[in-house]
């Protein structure tokens, strides 16, 4: 009796590290790993609870906000705070993206010549928040070597733009944790080969029953200065009134803020 146990016993050992991410990502593609790290932040549905901080060389602001996502086409994020941008709305429906603005009572279709503008003011652009999941379909994945980033061991992965893919960079390489797939760093180049902005994600925390980064930092290797920081306050998965049916043109008018 006393050896099955102990057999049975090592069996769910053996089951458990092989499940780990880390031993996981041993026999994956890079595409693999970086569509593994892409859906950390990802589960059927999702909430989270986000305050977001501009900062300039001569000023800096805060946004407060909660987000709703199904799948990676659908997206609402609803702006809490400051009182002059309260209330405004962003929706992505599939492949298209509005944004309903309050004071004017009018929902705006954004149209693909604005894709690249900033988006409230940030070192984000529209086009970022379209298209999230653009580095797991439009882009080839390399492995191009390891890096160790605050203590964790590092793939270091090489994006190139598919050459039918309408992307807007040249490059992107990940640095992506063994231990837990997780994005840590990011720099996007342009079709040069220059590097135009770094995204950086550290404090790792368990939220939503998931190990994530709590705090993301986006800063632009060309205007000196300029950052923008994100902080995640709180982020919950498999939300279960989140459905098709919770993205539409009515609910942005009319969305209301979860209370926490």
């Amino acid at each position: 009796m006393m050896k099955t146990i102990l057999k049975l016993s090592r069996i769910s050992l053996i089951f458990l590290l092989l499940a780990s991410p880390a031993l996981q990502a041993q026999n994956m593609t890079a595409k693999e790993v970086v569509n593994k790290s892409f859906n950390m932040f990802l589960g059927k549905s999702s909430f989270s609870v986000m305050k977001m901080t501009i900062e300039r060389p001569s000023w800096s602001r805060s946004i407060e906000m909660q987000n709703w996502s199904l799948g990676t086409d659908y997206y609402i994020t609803l702006i809490t705070a400051p009182a002059r941008d309260q209330g405004q709305v962003f929706m992505k429906y599939d492949k298209d993206m509005w944004n309903f603005i309050p004071a004017i009572n009018r929902t705006i279709k954004i149209p693909p010549s604005m894709m690249m503008q900033s988006w409230m003011g940030s070192d984000f652009t529209n086009n970022d928040l379209m298209k999230q999941n653009s580095i797991v379909t439009d882009y080839t994945h390399q492995f191009i070597g390891n890096k160790k980033i605050e203590g964790y061991d590092c793939y270091l992965i090489e994006l190139k733009p598919l050459p039918e893919a309408a992307v807007v960079w040249g490059s992107i390489k990940l640095w992506i944790a063994k231990k837990n797939l997780n994005t840590l760093k990011a720099e996007y180049f342009d079709t040069h080969g220059k590097l135009i902005k770094t995204e950086a994600a550290s404090d790792l925390k368990i939220m939503g029953g998931r190990l994530l980064p709590a705090h993301l930092e986006m800063t632009s290797n060309i205007k000196k200065g300029h950052k923008t920081i994100i902080d995640i306050l709180q982020q919950k998965f498999d939300i279960k009134n989140v459905n098709k049916a919770f993205f539409s043109i009515q609910r942005i008018k009319n969305i209301r803020p979860e209370k926490l």
